[in-house]
């Protein structure tokens, strides 16, 4: 699996922000990545080491428009934690 293709897009919150001063950058990742290629994909794209990977599932929300029920789709989020001595990743870029 091509590592752009493992790790979607990075998720912007007030807590990941938070969490970028300790190191840790939170992405939005494919249902289907282990942590293995999760942290090759990180290494591989940002040119960072990678310390640890957490991951969490957050499963699918029912909602209604009218009388019409469906769902919203999975999504897996990756916590990544990069060791002391790697630079931090550049997720806003400097114009």
């Amino acid at each position: 699996m091509d590592p752009r293709d493992v790790i979607k897009r990075p998720i912007i919150t007030e807590a990941s922000t938070a969490m970028m001063e300790d190191n840790k950058y939170v992405f939005e990742v494919d249902k289907r990545a282990n942590k293995i290629e999760i942290r090759q994909a990180v290494e591989k794209i940002f040119g960072v080491k990678v310390a640890s990977v957490h991951t969490m599932r957050t499963p699918g929300k029912k909602k209604r428009v009218g009388r019409y029920v469906g769902m919203t789709p999975e999504k897996k989020k990756a916590i990544v934690a990069l060791t002391p001595e790697s630079k931090g990743i550049e997720i806003f870029g400097e114009n």
